[in-house]
């Protein structure tokens, strides 16, 4: 799957009917933010690269868990460093390391879990919507195509159409 143009307002859902907890978003991401982009190095690179997804049981079902890049975000609220803020053009949550001072606010308050702690760097971790690509790397690297990178309209379109 290849997203042609990255539009505002992108989120990556999860269709949890076809999730099957492969964890192939959870190492897509972690070789897409690793120094080489590559699986085989990446796995010897210290400290290992950190995953921005993850996949998880939920009250008996396997849910890939993102950043939902909320509207009135709690992380951007709670930050008290300003490391993080919202994209106007995107939408996006954005997070600067370079002011990150890793008081895990943003961890304590984001409703979904999404943002880990980078304990090694001592900085929060969070999905960045693969600024680098032109697509996103979890979504690609779905064998189920169980995400779907879109606007909620689009996800509910699509829901709504399988079920018929």
């Amino acid at each position: 799957m290849k997203i042609k143009v990255k539009k505002p307002d992108v989120k990556i859902y999860c269709d949890i009917t076809k999730c099957v907890g492969c964890h192939s978003c959870e190492i897509a991401c972690a070789v897409e933010h690793s120094k080489s982009k590559n699986i085989f190095s990446a796995v010897k690179e210290k400290p290992f690269p950190k995953k921005r997804v993850k996949a998880e049981h939920i009250n008996g079902k396997i849910i890939s868990l993102h950043c939902q890049h909320c509207e009135d975000a709690p992380c951007v609220k709670a930050c008290m460093s300003g490391a993080l803020s919202k994209d106007e053009k995107t939408k996006g949550t954005l997070l600067d390391k370079d002011k990150c001072v890793g008081c895990w606010m943003c961890v304590m308050t984001c409703p979904f879990g999404a943002i880990v702690r980078d304990i090694e760097n001592h900085v929060a971790v969070k999905c960045d919507l693969c600024p680098d690509r032109d697509d996103y790397a979890c979504v690609v690297a779905c064998p189920t195509g169980a995400l779907f990178a879109g606007t909620k309209e689009e996800f509910e379109k699509k829901i709504k159409g399988r079920k018929k």
